[in-house]
């Protein structure tokens, strides 16, 4: 079977996959969100934390409970890597350093997972399984209780509140997170990834020499780290390690796992509103978007137009040879989709446009289909612009589920939008701006502003990934990351939740023959288009001069 066609039969098992999950996920969610019931373990919980699990919340008080526990997340996540060497199972390493414990605790918090340290030689196990695992699994929580909290704002009327975040954190973690990850992890370690608190072992090699092979609980942290679109791995070459991603099924396995949430939510969403077909034309959006994005980079990668790509017939250079051109770049494609952020290959050895597709994936806002939660609230605020701007066209005040979009919505809507471009383009305009921080590029040109523009997407966006070729962990680059990852979270989040205030606040308008019918086709092809749209006009200046430069050269 040839390179193209197995990578297409890969992409369409995917696809089948990802369909026959669909309605039992997405239904199941929909059941978890809106049940009245709480389990035992639940109430325990509740009484620990001092909640009243029947006590709904004004969107205000949702959003400082959100960043009460984010910010008791990241102390904690802190202390420990600043303690990990008087812990038990530190594996005899030193405490991790202030900057990159800093750096590291925003970044698992946020969902974004960048990881300016190897992972094998900074971590004991205690601080990979009591810090990161555990915000692998809350994080993405949090990220789905948003978006439920907008979702409600839909569904509600003439309503003070959008839920209890408590009861949702809780439900998304006990009730999807775990019960899937518990499975996985079995699954995973069936595949061959590596599951034990063991120290590290001297091995061997074939030149005589002796390496260090650590363990430690690995399967349990990758599953998470891909179901919840977190990223981090366990290894400093993360999933491209055989530990992590043992065969071609694991891989196959891990990108379901990247994707099947996100796009299950948005049955969750048209369940929750009393609309199915609402949630078919997000989820046609997504699909059309997210589909783009996999096959332009696996043309970009099996078509390499350099001279050595073409005379072995794909850009070979950063790919795992067990996994090969095809399904790398789907990966690839998949992680920056999402905000997961993990990587299977390296990306800075990607083809400029192949490189250029990784980045303008993350540029579309993590939308496509997005994290677990920011993908889907991410994409109902395009979709609120989008109705918008159609009634601006037609000359009628825009409606979307019933809601009006009046001026207070589309301010929230827009200010989402602008947040992450400012702290994209300002940041990497910063680091170019300085000598200081430009002697960190190993590469000068279009490519060196290629990794800098490519390291402050992903912070912003909440993705993780990295182009490589730049030097990241000094004090500068991890203070002015973590910023970026920390407002490119949470100013987001608070808009969003605002939005959801608002729009529970109203009364529902009945439809009307003026009313744009938001679930036809020609609906979803405006909400590509308006997503297009905005990416371009904010960033194609910056790809012109970094990954379209330096593939037109």
């Amino acid at each position: 079977m040839g390179t193209t066609t197995a990578g297409m039969f890969f992409i369409a098992s995917l696809i089948i996959a990802l369909a026959l999950a669909y309605r039992p996920l997405g239904d199941y969610m929909g059941r978890v969100y809106s049940s009245t019931t709480h389990s035992r373990p639940e109430r325990l919980i509740y009484r620990l934390l001092g909640v009243h699990p029947e006590a709904e919340q004004s969107w205000g008080g949702y959003a400082r409970a959100l960043l009460a526990f984010s910010a008791v997340s990241v102390l904690a996540v802190y202390g420990l890597q600043r303690l990990q060497d008087r812990l038990p199972l530190s594996l005899g390493l030193p405490p991790v350093t202030d900057h990159i414990a800093w750096n590291t605790a925003i970044s698992f918090v946020t969902n974004t997972n960048w990881q300016s340290y190897s992972g094998e030689s900074t971590m004991g196990h205690l601080t990979q399984m009591a810090a990161l695992a555990v915000q692998n699994f809350v994080s993405a929580a949090v990220g789905m209780s948003v978006a439920i909290a907008l979702v409600r704002g839909f569904a509600r009327a003439r309503s003070g509140t959008v839920g209890n975040f408590w009861v949702d954190l809780v439900r998304g973690v006990l009730r999807v997170l775990l019960p899937i990850a518990f499975v996985g992890a079995l699954v995973l370690v069936a595949g061959g990834l590596v599951q034990n608190l063991s120290a590290p072992h001297e091995v061997t090699t074939l030149t005589g020499g002796t390496q260090a092979v650590t363990g430690g609980p690995v399967a349990s942290q990758e599953v998470i780290k891909e179901l919840g679109t977190n990223g981090g791995g366990f290894y400093n070459v993360n999933s491209a390690h055989p530990f992590e991603n043992a065969v071609p099924w694991t891989n196959w396995l891990q990108i379901f796992l990247i994707l099947v949430i996100p796009f299950s939510l948005t049955r969750t969403f048209g369940r929750l509103v009393g609309q199915l077909r609402q949630g078919y034309a997000i989820l046609a959006v997504m699909g059309v978007l997210a589909l783009a994005g996999v096959l332009l980079t696996n043309v970009f990668e099996l078509s390499g137009g350099a001279t050595v790509p073409q005379a072995v017939g794909a850009a070979m250079e950063g790919k795992e040879v067990r996994f090969g051109v095809s399904n790398s770049a789907t990966f690839g494609a998949a992680t920056t989709l999402t905000s997961t952020g993990a990587v299977n290959s390296f990306h800075d050895s990607y083809t400029p446009f192949g490189g250029m597709m990784t980045m303008f994936n993350m540029m579309l806002g993590e939308v496509a289909p997005g994290g677990v939660g920011s993908g889907l609230y991410g994409m109902l605020v395009l979709a609120v612009i989008t109705v918008f701007v159609a009634g601006l066209m037609v000359g009628r005040t825009p409606e979307y589920l019933g809601k009006k979009i009046r001026a207070r919505e589309i301010k929230l809507a827009s200010l989402y939008f602008l947040v992450t471009p400012v702290l994209v383009l300002v940041g990497t305009a910063c680091a170019m701006g300085s000598a200081e921080q430009r002697a960190s590029m190993l590469n000068t040109g279009p490519h060196g502003l290629s990794e800098i523009l490519y390291a402050f997407t992903s912070a912003s966006n909440n993705n993780g990934s990295a182009f490589a070729g730049l030097t990241v962990n000094t004090p500068w680059y991890d203070v002015a990351l973590g910023l970026c990852m920390a407002f490119g979270r949470f100013v987001p989040i608070i808009l969003v939740l605002a939005l959801a205030g608002s729009l529970a606040a109203q009364s529902p308008v009945p439809e009307s023959a003026g009313t744009l019918p938001t679930y036809r086709p020609q609906f979803v092809g405006m909400v590509v288009g308006v997503t297009l749209i905005l990416v371009a006009l904010t960033f194609l200046p910056a790809l012109a001069l970094g990954p379209i430069a330096e593939g037109l050269s």
